[in-house]
């Protein structure tokens, strides 16, 4: 896979079915020649191969005599194209019948149909965009909201590759410093200054932290942030997720015990997905499936980022042993307090209740009173202070994984000079952290790590 193919490769660019438009990509050396044997013009005798680059030209797009279509083509010449080669992209009228017939025709005349992911991997490997801008490609295409769209967007822009970058090529600055010493070593000879490259290391080390860190926020603001609403029967938990869809989404009735299964959606609040599950409520139970509901609320939780607890406002003489009992249960998790039915309850109660407990959520579902206060909350737990400086974040597990390695490397490698231990033992771990940093940007692959990297793309991107 990392050897590119001199064919030209054609896919469709837009989403398949019937629209007012479509748009037909072509990549490879030939793929103006090829589309130019089958354009006629609208303005005379116009030869593609000869037009400037980056020019759109109207006309018909035609076998032998028969007009397939009137169409708009577009011309990018290399190396000044989103894949480095020719490219040329056709806008075709979004029938079916049409963009089969169009595609139909190319392939006739040898241009095959692109893999997965084909023309972003041309791009990688001509040299147009480093693997992790690559990823981005894809996570922009795949992003549900506002925040999960602006960390893939600073990605493909580059942010995360030149962080990346400059650590690499201040280590290998040094590493050829080091190995340069071990060229040396009988002469016992010394090029590499020991307290600048302490110093470096720990700046490394430093950034390394941080950017590992930033995971947790990148990756629920790529993914959603999993949200479970847990309680007693007949809370209210299925009303509040209604509410917060806005739509009858799950069940509601006064039998307790409705919900048996996780019923689950996902919303858009302030630009971040987060993904409600509504679960089964907590109580004992001798009825076999609603106590497979209920194993499975406990399941839902465990996976959640953000727990939602309700309580009924007619039980609140229990709230503190209800709220103590699930935050000993689950002491790491993230756990709101919302106390529902606040109908039922008193301007003065409500007040009272406030003073006692702090971050209290009062609200009722079934009104949809104080579902902004919970939407607020929401917002502010989702913490973007990060996403709004702008600062790099870190979304990709492939990323995470490689970061965490290249800081364990680093580690040894602050180990090895606190310990004064000879420069060829702590060499070895120097090149694995260039390593892991070079399989971040694509410095270093595999045909299998790009094999599973570009299988996960859509065809025609």
């Amino acid at each position: 896979m990392n050897k590119i193919n001199n064919d030209t490769i054609i896919a469709l660019a837009t989403s398949a079915g019937v629209g007012a438009i479509a748009v037909i990509r072509l990549s490879g050396k030939n793929a103006i020649e090829i589309v130019n044997k089958h354009f006629k013009s609208k303005f005379g005798n116009k030869d593609l191969t000869k037009v400037k680059s980056h020019t759109i030209h109207l006309g018909n797009i035609v076998e032998n005599e028969r007009i397939i279509d009137e169409v708009l083509i577009s011309i990018f010449k290399n190396p000044h194209s989103y894949t480095g080669e020719n490219v040329v992209e056709i806008n075709c009228h979004g029938s079916v019948y049409i963009q089969q017939e169009i595609l139909q025709l190319f392939i006739k005349n040898g241009v095959r149909n692109a893999n997965a992911g084909e023309f972003t991997l041309r791009a990688f490997l001509n040299g147009r965009m480093d693997l992790s801008q690559a990823e981005a490609v894809a996570d922009l295409i795949a992003s549900n909201s506002a925040a999960s769209h602006q960390v893939a967007l600073q990605q493909m822009r580059g942010g995360f590759s030149t962080e990346i970058e400059n650590l690499r090529q201040q280590l290998l600055n040094f590493a050829s410093l080091i190995e340069l010493e071990l060229d040396f070593a009988e002469e016992d000879v010394e090029f590499a200054d020991r307290t600048e490259f302490k110093n470096l290391i720990e700046k490394i080390s430093v950034v390394l932290k941080r950017l590992i860190d930033s995971f947790a926020l990148g990756n629920v603001l790529k993914n959603g942030i999993p949200v479970a609403i847990v309680g007693e029967p007949n809370v209210g938990k299925s009303t509040l997720l209604n509410a917060l869809l806005n739509e009858e989404k799950a069940i509601v009735s006064h039998i307790a015990g409705t919900t048996r299964d996780a019923i689950e959606d996902e919303i858009n609040i302030e630009g971040v997905a987060y993904r409600f599950i509504d679960t089964a409520g907590i109580r004992h139970t001798k009825d076999f499936v609603e106590s497979i509901g209920i194993k499975k609320t406990y399941e839902n939780i465990e996976k959640a980022q953000l727990v939602l607890h309700l309580i009924d406002a007619s039980k609140i003489e229990l709230l503190q042993g209800k709220i103590s009992e699930l935050e000993e249960k689950y002491p790491t998790k993230k756990i709101l307090t919302i106390v529902n039915k606040a109908d039922l309850l008193s301007n003065e109660e409500i007040q009272k209740l406030k003073s006692q407990f702090e971050n209290l959520i009062i609200l009722s579902a079934k009104e949809k009173t104080g579902i902004h206060e919970l939407t607020t909350t929401l917002t502010q737990l989702a913490n973007k202070g990060a996403l709004s400086n702008n600062e790099t974040i870190v979304s990709n597990s492939r990323h995470f994984e490689a970061l965490n390695n290249a800081y364990n490397s680093i580690k040894e490698v602050q180990k090895g000079i606190d310990l004064n231990i000879s420069t060829d033992l702590f060499a070895i771990d120097i090149r694995q952290a260039l390593h892991y940093l070079g399989e971040i940007t694509g410095e270093v692959t595999t045909e299998d790590l790009l094999g599973n990297i570009f299988a996960n793309f859509c065809i025609g991107k």
